[in-house]
């Protein structure tokens, strides 16, 4: 796939726990855009309208290469990972569903960011109990540079930094509780979607000004070399600028907070197939990047 001209990304040198912001192309990490040190992405995201601007114009150098970079998930940590659920006609088709003849509003569910988001090659972990189902869903992250509370779907894409993979790893059977203490009480989100790890981000955060369309971009997932998922976000139902605004409406968008926008068809559930340890999951979303974790038990 045709990759990004550049990410912004945190990196680890050598044991260091310490992150620094760098650029990430052609493989290779380099020292960050000028106005970057010292500082986190998160850090970044909150200064984003003073900084974006000399960010377009720079070009990553060869000769700034970060000898011994180890990329580190590239938020540490959003405030919110909002996830807008059953949003592409193609996954609502395998899923048995007729085709809605209106939209109303998506519906989102949260992620715990500090316990859910790792990046690229970490570990997906399975829950330590007998009988996990887990799912992979191959998402577009939409990240929020400026904030903003009850945006009309114009004004929406004004406020966001950039874009990047993620991955809602999901546990299906935690969705329905198998004795809820009554009818009305039988989901389980959290269990379903907020386990440790289930929320991998990266490579790094694609400014959206290197981004035409973000509603025309191929999105692929492979577990253990085979695709299982391959679509375009032009599958959305509800587009991006909707989205973003549906969101800002139930709570006040943040530099920062991650916005996942659903997936394609090609999940597991439908067939019956889950992730087991040791499966590799790649991510591939055109001109964003490929993100890729290795399953392993707790």
């Amino acid at each position: 796939m045709t990759p990004s001209e550049w990410s912004l990304v945190q990196y680890r040198v050598d044991d260091s726990e310490k992150v620094a912001v760098g650029a990430y192309t052609d493989g290779a990490v380099v020292e960050g855009p000028p106005g970057t040190e010292g500082l986190t992405l998160m850090e970044v995201l909150g200064r984003w309208e003073a900084l974006a601007p000399l960010f377009r114009d720079w070009t990553p150098e060869a000769s700034d290469t970060v000898a011994g970079a180890r990329l580190a998930p590239p938020l540490t940590y959003p405030n919110k990972v909002i996830c807008a659920g059953a949003n592409y006609w193609d996954h609502i088709a395998e899923m048995g569903c007729e085709r809605p003849d209106e939209l109303g509003e998506p519906y989102f569910f949260l992620k715990p960011p500090t316990t859910t988001v790792t990046g690229p090659g970490d570990p997906v972990p399975l829950p330590a109990y007998n009988g996990a189902r887990v799912d992979w869903e191959a998402e577009l992250a939409v990240v929020i540079g400026r904030g903003g509370r009850n945006l009309t779907p114009e004004q929406a894409m004004d406020h966001v930094a950039g874009y990047m993979a993620a991955n809602d790893v999901s546990a299906r059977d935690r969705l329905k509780l198998a004795k809820p203490v009554a009818e009305p009480f039988t989901f389980d989100w959290v269990g379903h979607k907020g386990q440790d790890g289930f929320c991998p981000l990266g490579p790094g955060l694609v400014p959206a000004w290197q981004i035409t369309d973000p509603q025309n971009l191929k999105i692929q997932l492979s577990i253990n070399g085979v695709l299982k998922q391959d679509s375009s976000t032009a599958q959305m139902m509800v587009k991006i600028p909707e989205v973003i605004a549906a969101a800002s409406r139930i709570a006040r968008l943040e530099p920062g907070d991650v916005i996942l926008t659903g997936t394609p068809a090609g999940c597991g559930v439908p067939r019956g197939e889950f992730l087991a340890a040791g499966d590799d999951i790649v991510i591939e979303i055109e001109r964003i990047g490929r993100l890729e974790n290795t399953v392993v038990t707790s």
